[in-house]
């Protein structure tokens, strides 16, 4: 069992949002935030973030003083891209809804450090799966609730209409309250499952979006990369990212390079990459990856700048890696989108 501790910690933002949810239902927030041992001054900065176990006590405080088994859905209606900080902006901005929920996955820490949130091909649905919940004591559904209503609303958002899953899993258990959860998601629900899931239809998460753009997405990724290099050391895998990114127009960086430039041993970069279950060069496929489709989707880059900005020595040699990537050339893939 995973025992919350000080170092974990959860967006601030989380805290505002159950705020402006209180004082909706008549409540007193700044009496509940007391009880809850979080003071009023420690959620207003843009960086702010609070112990995930302070939180956690919040949201059992605030379902029982309003007496709503839903208030964790019932806040949603207080959420806004802003909240997630620059992956908020970065999710507006993406090519498909699989790309932002990509983006989801790739700085789930942002939101908390100990949530799994990951996404499953399958025959018909991608699924963005949320994992962690089960492993906390005594963890409060409401939490949940608002992150599967926050990642809906934000798909919804971005694609400009109110699209709605194939089916969801819950892992709370069934509310009396379950009917407002039926409107909200408008699909089947399956209660006390193993994980929390949200199943799209495969057409739907890989249709290019009219709102994309991939010069403001890669701003808003390397917001997001700046703020958790400061709030989240333990991440080497982010810090590893961020610097491949910048070295990339030099040249295909090594492992010393980056152990260098982090200031730490080549051994102890790869035994913590180890620890975050990736490596070194599935990063720097990955970053490779991710940058090539935004480039390739911005029309006025031509392929040579491109390869260069990806450190590849010749076009040919990026071709290759993006029909690997994709299943297509770089130019099948930007006629098509």
């Amino acid at each position: 069992m995973v025992v919350l501790n000080k170092e974990i910690t959860t967006l601030g933002s989380v805290a505002t949002i159950i705020h402006r949810t209180l004082q909706r239902y008549g409540c007193d927030p700044a009496a509940v935030f007391a009880r809850a041992g979080i003071g009023m001054e420690e959620f207003t900065g843009p960086d702010a973030r609070i112990a995930t176990a302070r939180m956690q006590k919040l949201w059992a405080i605030a379902v029982k003083e309003t007496d709503d088994p839903c208030f964790g859905l019932s806040a949603v209606s207080q959420f806004q891209p802003a909240s997630l900080h620059g992956l908020g902006f970065a999710w507006l901005a993406s090519n498909t809804l699989r790309d932002a929920l990509g983006r989801l996955v790739r700085f789930s820490r942002l939101i908390n450090a100990i949530t799994d949130i990951r996404l499953e091909d399958r025959a018909d649905t991608v699924d963005l799966v949320m994992l962690g919940p089960e492993k906390w004591p005594n963890f409060v559904h409401a939490a949940a609730d608002l992150g599967m209503a926050a990642f809906l609303r934000m798909c919804r958002i971005t694609a400009c209409e109110e699209i709605s899953p194939v089916c969801v899993n819950l892992q709370r258990p069934e509310p009396e309250c379950a009917r407002q959860f039926d409107e909200f998601f408008a699909c089947p629900i399956r209660y006390s499952a193993v994980d929390n899931r949200l199943c799209f239809d495969r057409d739907i998460i890989n249709r290019p979006l009219a709102t994309a753009n991939p010069h403001l997405a890669r701003v808003n990724d390397q917001t997001v990369m700046d703020y958790l290099t400061r709030f989240d050391q333990a991440s080497i895998s982010l810090q590893v990212r961020s610097r491949i990114i910048d070295l990339l127009p030099g040249g295909t960086p090594n492992q010393t390079e980056i152990a260098d430039s982090l200031n730490i041993s080549l051994r102890s970069l790869q035994r913590r990459l180890k620890e975050e279950n990736t490596t070194f060069k599935k990063l720097l496929d990955d970053t490779r990856r991710d940058l090539a489709i935004q480039y390739i989707l911005q029309s006025r880059r031509s392929l040579a700048t491109i390869t260069y900005l990806l450190g590849f020595s010749e076009p040919g040699n990026f071709t290759r890696a993006f029909r690997r990537w994709t299943g297509n050339t770089p130019m099948e893939f930007r006629n098509h989108d």
